[in-house]
């Protein structure tokens, strides 16, 4: 029996049990990473859904999600570009590529990204030629860390149908109240912009209430998290994110159009 409780067959057994759990662990890993990345896949096309006002409980996701178009944007010309497939890009991955991402800094990074990539997936409700609606991605710093989600603009490149947000740390009945559907609510019909030609945004978060088409109702209690709506929207909605591209469908000019005007000037050029 002494030999049996010996500490070095305690450690060779605790050891041995240690391998085995170990294996298990990674093997279940590996064999559900695919499913996984299925429901995160899922998660990302219900959000883009539920921003446009065409989500309902218990409906078929995929096939509401053939209606939805995704192009990937360079946010630097506000053109769409082909150099990357829209349906597996990951721009957010894509900022920490120095080659494939700039720098921001001081006034130019109001969201506190420091960093942002040069090309974005959009997501085009209907025609994709005369869309419907825009759905963009945005993301900002909040209280308590980074916030990730969607905003949808109408066809007109200005008008908000929705927001919403799926990745967050805020306090829960504070700053998390950005999910609160009552103050979601708010957006629809706010106007990012004040003319057809300023490209500085006008909408955010007012303190306090709400007073005209640019604002929405302040969050009780979480003024920072407030800010950081307004920050984030600030930049994504500037010539530093996708207000060359959204000036476009505010000038009624699609964007095959301007592309076409593009190419026949470089072609004069030549």
């Amino acid at each position: 029996m002494a030999q049996n409780n010996s500490t070095k067959k305690i450690l060779g057994v605790a050891f041995a049990l240690c391998i085995v759990c170990s294996v298990i662990v990674s093997t279940a890993a590996v064999a559900l990473r695919p499913l996984q990345q299925l429901n995160q896949e899922l998660d990302r096309k219900t959000n883009i859904l539920n921003v446009a006002n065409l989500y309902e409980s218990g409906m078929d996701v995929e096939a509401a999600f053939r209606e939805v178009t995704p192009r990937v944007v360079n946010l630097q010309t506000g053109q769409y570009s082909d150099q990357h497939d829209p349906e597996t890009w990951d721009g957010f991955e894509s900022r920490r590529d120095p080659a494939a991402s700039r720098t921001l800094s001081g006034e130019r990074d109001p969201a506190g990204l420091t960093r942002v990539e040069n090309y974005v997936t959009v997501y085009l409700v209907g025609n994709p030629d005369d869309p419907e609606q825009i759905i963009l991605p945005i993301r900002g710093q909040g209280l308590w860390g980074l916030m990730r989600g969607f905003l949808s603009v109408e066809g007109d490149g200005n008008t908000i149908v929705g927001i919403t947000y799926y990745e967050h740390a805020e306090t829960p009945g504070l700053g998390a109240e950005v999910n609160n559907p009552r103050w979601q609510a708010q957006w629809e019909g706010k106007q990012v912009f004040d003319d057809a030609g300023d490209l500085t945004p006008a909408i955010r978060v007012a303190k306090g209430s709400g007073s005209n088409e640019h604002e929405v109702d302040g969050l009780s209690g979480a003024t920072l998290t407030s800010n950081g709506v307004t920050n984030m929207l600030q930049f994504w909605l500037s010539p530093e994110g996708f207000g060359e591209y959204l000036a476009k469908f505010r000038s009624g000019v699609s964007q095959d159009e301007v592309e076409s005007a593009d190419v026949e000037l470089e072609a004069q050029g030549a």
